[in-house]
C-alpha cells in the first residue's frame, strides 16, 4: 500500500477531508481508497459513473462520527485505473473483498448506493464472511426493477447525456481524464448487459439489511419492497424525493449547506440499533 497525495484534488462538494488516502493493489488493480473517523468499519461503494465525493460527499461528516469510513473508488472510476476487461459487479465484489483483505479487516459494515448497492450484494452473497450489515440505497436487483424506457435509454447511451457534475468530478480527481470515455462505456455496457440476480442467491443472504429508496426514485419503490421481502432479515425504508436526494448525492443536490442527512441518520440509527442488541446477547 502506498500513500496518494490528493493536495490538488477539487474537495469542493466534499463536507470533510479524509485522514487518509491511499492505494492497495487488489486483483492487479490499484484501487484508491480513503478513510474517514475512527470505529467499527463501514464500507462506502459508489454509484456508477461516480466517485467518493460524487455520491457520499455531504455524509461523510456525519458517518464518521462514530465509526471508521472505508470509502472506495471502483475500476475505472476516480483515481483507480482501469484493466483490459468489462466491469462487472462480482469482479467489483472481489475487489472491495480483496482490498478488505490487504487491510487486516475481516468483518465491516456496508453502504453501497445505485451500481454500488447492486455490488454490496454481490459482496454479502460471495464474501457473506465479511458482512456484518449491509445497507442498500437505491440498489437494483432485477431488470424489472428499473422503471419504463430505463433499458431503451440504456441501449442508446451517449457520454453528451452523462450528468455534467459526474463528469468535472472525475476530470477533477482522475490521473488521466481521458479514462472518462472508457468508465462510460464501460459503466453502459455493464448495464445494457445486466442479469438477473437469482432469487435464491438474495433469499440467502443473511446479514441484516437496511434498504434505502426515495419515492421518486430512478429505482422502483416496488422493487425495493419486494427485495426487502426476499431478504430474510431486511428492513425498508422510502424516502420521499429522488435517486440519491436522501444523502446529498451531487447530481440530486437541492441544500448544500444541510448537515443532517435523513439517509445518514438512517444508516447510524440502523446500525447503532444492531451494535445495541449484539452488545445486550453478550
Amino acid at each position: 500500500m502506498a500513500s496518494c497525495d490528493n493536495s490538488q484534488a477539487d474537495y469542493s462538494f466534499v463536507a470533510v477531508k479524509p485522514s487518509q488516502t491511499r492505494y492497495s493493489s487488489v486483483n492487479g488493480l490499484p484501487m484508491y481508497y480513503e478513510i474517514y473517523g475512527k470505529g467499527d468499519p463501514l464500507v462506502l461503494i459508489h454509484g456508477g459513473g461516480s466517485t467518493i465525493g460524487t455520491t457520499f460527499g455531504r455524509v461523510l461528516p456525519q458517518l464518521a462520527q462514530s465509526r471508521q469510513l472505508i470509502a472506495v473508488e471502483l475500476q475505472a472510476h476516480g483515481r483507480t485505473s482501469d484493466r483490459d476487461a468489462d466491469l462487472s459487479f462480482e469482479q467489483d465484489a472481489d475487489d472491495v473483498a480483496a482490498l478488505l483483505h490487504t487491510m487486516g479487516i475481516v468483518k465491516a459494515d456496508f453502504f453501497g448506493f445505485s451500481n454500488g448497492g447492486t455490488t454490496v450484494l454481490q459482496i454479502a452473497i460471495r464474501h457473506p464472511q465479511l458482512v456484518n450489515a449491509l445497507i442498500l440505497g437505491s440498489a437494483l436487483a432485477k431488470r424489472d426493477g428499473a422503471p419504463e424506457g430505463f433499458w431503451e435509454f440504456m441501449d442508446q447511451a451517449q457520454i453528451e447525456q452523462m450528468p455534467e457534475q459526474l463528469k468535472e468530478a472525475y476530470r477533477d480527481v482522475a490521473p488521466d481524464t481521458n479514462g472518462l470515455q472508457i468508465m462510460h462505456d464501460r459503466d453502459v455496457k455493464r448495464m445494457v448487459n445486466f442479469k438477473d440476480i437469482p432469487d435464491s442467491a438474495l433469499s440467502g443472504i443473511q446479514s441484516p439489511a437496511l434498504i434505502m429508496i426515495g419515492d421518486k426514485d430512478m429505482i422502483l419503490p416496488e422493487h425495493a419492497v419486494w427485495l426487502s421481502r426476499l431478504i430474510p432479515n431486511a428492513r425498508l425504508a422510502i424516502i420521499p424525493g429522488g435517486h440519491g436526494e436522501y444523502i446529498g448525492e451531487i447530481t440530486t443536490l437541492k441544500q448544500p449547506e444541510k448537515k443532517d442527512w435523513v439517509g445518514a441518520k438512517l444508516v447510524e440509527e440502523f446500525l447503532d440499533g444492531l451494535k445495541q442488541r449484539s452488545n445486550q446477547q453478550h
